[in-house]
């Protein structure tokens, strides 16, 4: 056979029939495929927007919940006061305070706090008036002596605002001699207003 010769028909016909008997098989999947896909598309539109709408119904009945698990806030942190200062020399009661600390006397100067006051003293915690008494003696008298001056005072009614510096020498003649910074909060009691009820106070620090 020469190769500019055609094809004999018979022999044409025969490849035409296998090709068509192998293509069929898949030209009918993809036709019953595409005919499954839109009779079955409106269902799953429907299933997914029944889906999805339940999803967010479920989601906005959850908010909520989530909302009640946060602490909400008190009714003491969403108060405000203005409460009005007045800058004052020194009270006697306040200087007589420190002068039982300076002079290592530890009497009736603490007498200004309430039996049951609290002091937060830099990382103290201390509770009752006769513990901050006996754990600031026990605090100087082991390793120094001090001297405090306060240099501004700030006074109203239920809370003390002062600061100052304190000279510490130390029994270790080593230890240089500090005169940090002090700032001090006394909270006031309430049912006697000329007790302290709370103090919360800072010294230092006393070095970098």
């Amino acid at each position: 056979m020469h190769a500019g010769a055609s094809t004999p028909a018979c022999a044409t016909a025969a490849i035409t029939s296998e090709v068509v008997e192998a293509i069929q098989p898949r030209a009918d999947h993809e036709a019953s495929f595409n005919q499954q896909a839109c009779a079955m598309n409106p269902t799953r539109v429907d299933r997914r927007t029944v889906l999805f709408g339940t999803a967010g119904v479920l989601a906005l009945q959850a908010m909520p919940s989530a909302r009640a698990g946060t602490p909400a806030l008190t009714s003491k942190e969403m108060k405000m006061n203005t409460t009005p200062f007045t800058r004052m020399p020194t009270p006697a009661w306040l200087l007589a305070f420190w002068k039982e600390i300076d002079d290592k006397t530890w009497g009736a100067g603490f007498d200004c706090f309430a039996d049951n006051a609290v002091c937060h003293l830099g990382v103290a915690d201390w509770h009752g008036k006769e513990t901050i008494r006996a754990n600031l003696r026990t605090f100087v008298d082991k390793q120094m002596t001090t001297h405090h001056d306060v240099v501004e005072y700030l006074d109203s009614p239920h809370l003390k605002v002062f600061r100052g510096f304190v000279t510490m020498v130390f029994d270790d003649k080593s230890i240089p001699t500090v005169k940090p910074t002090m700032q001090h909060f006394f909270y006031m009691d309430e049912k006697d207003p000329a007790k302290v009820k709370a103090w919360y106070g800072s010294v230092g620090p006393t070095g970098f």
